[in-house]
């Protein structure tokens, strides 16, 4: 279904560095889901710059294995889900709302994948940006988690009027809504209903191409290190730190692609360089 067979395994695991074992074990998710999460870069830039991005492996392979570019939560996911199949883990992909303290619902436009193993559900979340660095067990009751560095709450409850899901939180910073009472925000919602290619090709297509959506004209460039994130917002360069105030720049449009390549490990052709330049000015 994920095209597992037609991707270059030793090629991927060689990009993100992992050399462990390769059966489908917890231990192996969670380690490969670490190791994705700091080595494939994330970024909307192909949406930005020429409005297309294709889902099938192929061109997957050639833009975020051996190459400084990488992509957004359609091509992490799908990218992901090939080498779980071809690894021989049991899972299903959903679909998400992002929140992150909107005020209204929106679409449904995060892809992540459930991982089931031994019983139990873990939420893989290698495509937000902002990326949890390990799975996060799913259970009835819920629970607060940390990566080791990053800290999550996951809970089931109503999603939409009348849909029971899961929400994701983070600690709300200063000036995020605190959506609980206690300091959390809502980052996204998800329901279990199991989503296919076909489905992620539709989502994705609003999201590239739509001019309701801001993954379509405005850059998003992030990169989690295990003791930070920097994020590039348009041209705003944010750095954030568990529990300290967030840095923020703002950038001229020529110092865009040096920071790209520099912060964030993503390097353009000089023609996309131009081009981005030209677009931010």
């Amino acid at each position: 279904m994920w095209n597992g067979d037609a991707l270059d395994l030793d090629a991927y695991l060689a990009h993100l560095g992992y050399e462990g074992d390769r059966s489908p074990t917890l231990e192996t998710l969670r380690a490969l889901h670490r190791a994705h999460v700091l080595n494939v870069r994330w970024e909307n830039l192909d949406a930005v710059l020429r409005g297309d991005v294709p889902l099938d492996l192929g061109a997957l392979r050639r833009k975020m294995i051996g190459n400084a570019r990488g992509g957004y939560c359609f091509e992490h996911a799908s990218l992901y889900a090939a080498a779980l199949e071809r690894l021989g883990f049991t899972f299903f992909a959903v679909l998400g709302r992002i929140r992150m303290g909107a005020p209204k619902m929106l679409p449904t436009t995060h892809a992540m994948l459930v991982v089931d193993i031994d019983g139990r559900r873990w939420l893989c979340d290698v495509g937000f940006g902002a990326s949890p660095l390990e799975p996060i067990e799913m259970t009835a009751e819920g629970a607060e988690t940390t990566d080791g560095v990053w800290t999550y709450r996951l809970r089931r409850g109503e999603v939409t009027p009348g849909a029971q899901g899961w929400t994701l939180y983070q600690p709300a910073d200063e000036g995020q809504k605190d959506e609980t009472g206690d300091g959390w925000m809502a980052r996204h919602t998800f329901t279990l209903d199991p989503q296919y290619p076909v489905d992620f090709a539709m989502a994705n297509h609003f999201i590239a191409t739509s001019s309701h959506s801001p993954f379509s004209y405005r850059p998003f460039v992030q990169r989690v290190h295990p003791d930070r994130l920097h994020l590039l917002d348009n041209r705003t360069l944010i750095t954030s730190r568990p529990g300290e105030k967030p840095e923020v720049r703002e950038l001229e449009p020529r110092e865009v692609p040096k920071v790209l390549s520099d912060v964030f490990g993503v390097d353009l052709t000089p023609d996309d360089a131009a081009l981005l330049v030209t677009k931010l000015a």
